[in-house]
């Protein structure tokens, strides 16, 4: 990566302080956007900003490996939040993800280094199209379904198993013969073009909201529940989910001695073959080459014929062939190296720029937002995409007016990527950023001295703020309310109201009654300049907790009953949904496991936060300074007197009690990985806690054991190379009942 593009990119750019100070830009940001993505389902930048941040920030550390910290986002895999929306499913096998290249160069880049482990054997390749969809795993033991299930974080999943076989085309027992005793099939969802404009346009005739592309549309139709729903909602979903299409493109879990036993297949590409055989959906877009020219080939035909395939692609997939090479290429930590996915250029388009707002983020961010002319681009409609700060919108050169081009990073993310000048005919004016917070008025400021970034610091008190801290409560990664969305955000603490809101800040969450939910009226906002819209000359206002008789509604009931129940969420979970800088839900789990309540981590010193592996400094300064915000410490005080458990029942106290005697796993370190039998991610934590153990989720020379179960991955190769003891579940299992001797 050049230098030119660090120096576009906000908050990366080196300084006079060197090296140390841009590694600690880098992360700080790229933990920033990481908790925005993964605890909001949000992003605002690019994927080719994040990548082109996370490649330089690998760069530096390569360059000065003493700077290289424990919570560096490179030594760390953000995973999808969970959800308590439908039942976990532990994957036999982890789920990788697939590495990004950009260029033919990259892509010769991998290749050479592919053909230089694999030499002196012959490398041939197997290259098919990237399907823009949902990533899907399907278990079959002895040739029966037993379920389907979503990637999740990698190792446990949705249980999507009946809106699967709703679909139609994927088969309950296989045809043929040969089939193992377990084996997981992966592949991915996703809608036919044809069938998701059929879609938009029936849901567009019946008032109902349209998908912004097929991914959103196959995301969204798979993870519908059943439960409570209509005849005729149920007849809408069950339609969606026919109309779904699933295409396999690969094995998980399945032993190669059972492999070679049943089925002696040597290829990805026979394994395709006999994917088929068992009545499984293939693609027959994939081709196998010889030497990368023909992979070049593939790639330029179908980037230049992207729309003639009948569902959305954004990439080419290229895999080694041979199947003995996936095995002595390996994987990281987070992809194999045997496997990359080559990312067309995004699309562009020109559409008119109406209007530049300012919205205010959970965190006090002001970020101004284009609002366009809608455009049709990779195959969504895009209305709006965020300019960053103003710095960038200057950078940009674009004027509200303007004419400008807009593409989709990665087909993914719009971006707008400046004015077409010459179509400029004086009518255009320049964006002014606003002094004052345009929902609280408290003027704008950089959190530090040097920042590009505006804030708003009223940060309690600002409807904005905390409308989002609201929401983000609610999110799958924090307390997943499923009762409690955008909408109910901002019933709760719009502040314009005929009626003022209840909440003056999330303190009052869990005390809320239904009394206080039925008078709530909320307006409803012009998109294009976020003001609240009128008819008449009156307030739309609508009452989403009342029905018309003014009787509760069903949203009213269930979100105190969704409250009532997340009060016995896990402690990661409380600790994610508080809203702490940096503290998503891999930090959280590493605290909990580690202090076991609330009350401990206030307590602990900076030097015992960031002791705790998968926490370091820049997170350990972050918990000290809301625990040092006063009215943070109400929304403690309230949340524990409405009952909300704050503290593990049955947690031994900070560092697990480990050398205090306190079970029969004391002064142990166990680093539990993969798919443990019989055991979740979180059963076998808590069974290690339970016998006064430390769960660690890193291994170093300070480990005693590692529990690995398939999928284990970069973990157990450490442990190996370390030569620290490595235990399957039945030796799991032993150790927590004997003790260490029992099994060393």
């Amino acid at each position: 990566m050049s230098d030119e593009t660090v120096e576009a990119l906000p908050d990366s750019r080196p300084d006079l302080k060197g090296p140390e100070e841009e590694v600690r830009r880098l992360t700080t940001r790229i933990l920033e956007l990481r908790d925005e993505y993964y605890g909001r389902n949000t992003s605002t930048v690019s994927d080719a900003e994040y990548d082109a941040m996370v490649r330089r920030l690998e760069q530096l550390e390569e360059e000065h490996p003493e700077l290289r910290q424990q919570d560096s986002p490179t030594q760390t895999v953000g995973g999808r939040a969970e959800t308590t929306l439908f039942a976990p499913v532990q994957h036999a096998e982890r789920m990788l993800s697939l590495d990004n290249v950009f260029s033919r160069e990259e892509l010769e880049a991998w290749a050479a280094r592919v053909e230089r482990d694999a030499a002196p054997r012959r490398v041939r390749y197997l290259t098919e199209l990237k399907i823009d969809g949902l990533a899907i795993s399907l278990r079959y033991e002895r040739g029966r379904l037993v379920s389907a299930a979503t990637r999740g974080d990698g190792v446990v999943g949705e249980d999507v198993t009946q809106n699967v076989l709703t679909m139609g085309s994927i088969p309950r027992q296989l045809s043929g013969r040969g089939h193992p005793a377990l084996v997981e099939i992966r592949g991915e969802i996703f809608f036919p073009v044809a069938a998701f404009d059929e879609l938009n346009a029936r849901q567009a005739a019946a008032g109902e909201r349209v998908f912004a592309n097929p991914r959103n549309a196959a995301s969204g139709s798979l993870r519908q529940k059943e439960e409570g729903k209509s005849p005729e909602k149920l007849a809408l979903v069950h339609d969606r989910l026919r109309r779904l299409r699933m295409l396999v493109h690969g094995i998980g879990a399945w032993p190669l001695g059972e492999i070679e036993a049943t089925t002696p297949i040597t290829a990805q590409s026979e394994v395709y073959a006999l994917l088929a055989e068992w009545g499984l959906p293939t693609s027959s877009h994939y081709r196998v080459f010889d030497s990368l020219d023909g992979v070049l080939d593939y790639i330029r035909q179908y980037g230049e014929h992207r729309g003639g395939v009948e569902h959305q692609i954004d990439g080419v997939v290229v895999k080694v062939d041979d199947l003995d090479l996936h095995v002595e290429l390996g994987a990281t930590s987070r992809a194999p190296r045997w496997a990359i996915a080559y990312k067309y250029p995004p699309e562009e388009v020109r559409t008119k720029l109406e209007n530049i707002v300012v919205s205010i983020g959970r965190t006090g961010r002001a970020t101004p937002f284009a609002v366009m002319t809608p455009a049709q681009v990779a195959g969504s409609t895009v209305s709006q995409a965020t300019l960053h700060n103003q710095d960038v919108v200057k950078a940009k050169g674009v004027l509200i007016g303007d004419t400008v081009v807009l593409r989709k990073a990665g087909d993914v993310i719009p971006e707008v990527l400046g004015p077409v000048v010459e179509l400029r005919d004086g009518s255009e004016r320049e964006f002014v950023m606003p002094e004052n917070c345009p929902e609280c008025g408290t003027r704008l400021a950089p959190a530090k001295e040097g920042d590009a970034d505006l804030r708003c610091p009223n940060t309690r008190s600002c409807p904005a703020q905390l409308r989002g801290r609201v929401e983000h409560i609610a999110s799958r990664g924090a307390l997943d309310i499923e009762a409690l969305g955008e909408v109910g955000a901002v019933a709760l603490t719009q502040p314009y109201t005929p009626v003022p809101p209840p909440l003056e800040t999330e303190a009052g969450l869990f005390d809320l009654t239904l009394e206080e939910l039925l008078p709530i009226r909320v307006t409803v906002s012009d998109p294009a300049t976020g003001a609240p819209r009128r008819e008449n000359g009156e307030l739309k206002l609508l009452a989403p907790f009342q029905k018309k008789n003014g009787q509760p509604s069903k949203t009213a009931t269930e979100l105190l009953a969704n409250l009532e129940k997340a009060k016995t969420q896990p402690l990661w979970r409380i600790l994610v949904a508080l809203s702490i800088r940096h503290v998503g839900p891999v930090a959280a789990r590493a605290l909990a496991t580690h202090f076991g309540s609330i009350g401990a981590m206030r307590a602990a010193t900076r030097e015992e936060l960031a002791a705790v592996e998968g926490v370091g400094p820049i997170i350990a300064d972050a918990l000290l300074d809301w625990f040092a915000v006063d009215w943070h410490q109400e929304i403690l005080e309230r949340w524990a007197a409405a009952g909300v458990q704050l503290a593990t029942p049955g947690h031994p106290g900070p560092g697990s009690a480990a050398g205090e005697g306190g079970g029969i796993l004391a002064g142990i370190t166990v680093v539990p990985t993969g798919a443990l039998e019989g055991f979740t991610r979180e059963g076998a934590v808590e069974a290690i806690l339970a016998a006064g153990g430390k769960a660690a989720s890193s291994v170093s020379k300070k480990t005693d054991f590692v529990a690995a179960g398939p999928g284990a991955g970069s973990k157990l190769t450490k442990a190996e190379q370390l030569g620290i003891p490595v235990l399957d579940a039945d030796g799991f299992r032993r150790l927590l009942a004997e003790g260490p001797d029992a099994v060393r």
